[in-house]
């Protein structure tokens, strides 16, 4: 059975996505989740080519419909400005100027629609002397600071596992929809946002390059021995995250019974960093993870687990805030899928259906477009 979805925050509002692989579809899935009904604009035969690699299209094109459209042709074109005359919303997320050059980009749909919301999602922007050039998240991320590491230390390190240029840039790009639908409501003139992935991992910087840029560097923010992974007993992993607070550090000492300790202040213990953190390691092997967890849930010091994918989906406090949702398909097969994290206290989140087979909608939504 189908949620309903009537009386959810974003209910009414059309969005059109030209966008492919990661961000835009991350953006609209969470916007879907809410409410927004969201319609793929997918090449003929080909698709999204997340389509190539089905669990991750699968985990974030839930809910939405396909419809396949040749923007090259007349007709394609055609239909596709159709479909914007009734949508709020165009996301799109290929190179810059692209689609001006088919007639589809924002002056083009502007005239079509003078209240859409035109969001594009790039990798450099649509200015600037990169704006041209090809990449992918691991770009992004080196560009806008986040490999700062690697640079400083002269060497290559490991690729980080989450591609945060791709997430921040969906974040923002949802940020920059609702601000822009916000705007086009009150003022009836539709808005043009440029979202640049590698200016997202430059604002999620914010903290570390701000002092950079006054001089005045962060240094060791996060070189507390306190802060840090450890190996307990059962050979399981836990976080300690003492960071700065001797708050937190004063009753850790006293559950490790390192009352000698205690008094160490934060540059006191930055200034010992190394030895300190062998001296946490070898107490944290002497319990399992449970027994750390109980100790130091009394004595509210912040730790937590160190989970694989299949223990963070088993998490009972994962499980507690209820972010998995499972979809009956034809046949009694079921697929589980997770819903955004935004808590309402008048609507829950959910999975609207799940994900299109390509072109599955073309002929239903053109239909009742009439285009």
């Amino acid at each position: 059975m189908e949620p309903d979805m009537s009386n959810a925050p974003l209910a009414g509002l059309k969005i059109l996505s030209l966008a492919e692989q990661f961000p835009g579809p991350y953006a609209t899935m969470l916007l879907s989740d809410m409410g927004a009904e969201v319609i793929m604009i997918e090449r003929p035969g080909v698709g999204d080519p997340a389509r190539q690699f089905p669990p991750l299209f699968r985990a974030l094109n839930r809910g939405k419909r396909s419809v396949a459209l040749d923007l090259k042709s007349a007709e394609g074109l055609a239909r596709f400005r159709g479909l914007a005359k009734d949508s709020d919303v165009i996301v799109e997320g290929f190179r810059p100027g692209k689609l001006a050059a088919l007639g589809a980009g924002f002056v083009d749909m502007r005239r079509v629609n003078p209240q859409l919301v035109y969001v594009s999602i790039s990798g450099y922007g649509q200015d600037g002397p990169y704006r041209d050039r090809a990449g992918h998240d691991l770009s992004y991320e080196g560009v806008g600071g986040l490999l700062a590491e690697q640079a400083d230390a002269g060497q290559p390190g490991a690729v980080p596992a989450i591609p945060l240029a791709d997430v921040g840039a969906a974040l923002f790009a949802a940020i920059a929809i609702l601000s822009a639908v916000v705007s086009s409501q009150r003022t009836g003139q539709g808005r043009y946002v440029d979202v640049s992935m590698s200016d997202a991992v430059v604002s999620m910087l914010t903290a570390f390059l701000v002092p950079a840029a006054n001089g005045t560097p962060l240094g060791e923010f996060i070189a507390e021995p306190g802060y840090g992974v450890f190996t307990c007993k059962d050979g399981k992993l836990m976080t300690l995250s003492i960071a700065h607070e001797d708050w937190f550090w004063q009753p850790f000492c006293d559950v490790i019974d390192r009352a000698d300790l205690a008094p160490l202040t934060g540059r006191d213990r930055v200034a010992r960093k190394d030895a300190l953190r062998e001296e946490i390691a070898a107490v944290m092997v002497g319990k399992t993870r449970a027994e750390w967890g109980n100790l130091l849930d009394k004595a509210g010091v912040p730790w937590g687990p160190v989970n694989s994918l299949v223990e963070t989906l088993d998490d009972p406090h994962v499980r507690a805030r209820q972010l998995l949702r499972t979809i009956a398909h034809e046949g009694g097969k079921t697929e589980t899928f997770l819903v955004q994290p935004l808590k309402f206290d008048d609507f829950e989140c959910a999975t609207p259906g799940l994900p299109p087979e390509l072109g599955a909608d073309t002929d239903s939504v053109l239909a009742a477009g009439s285009v």
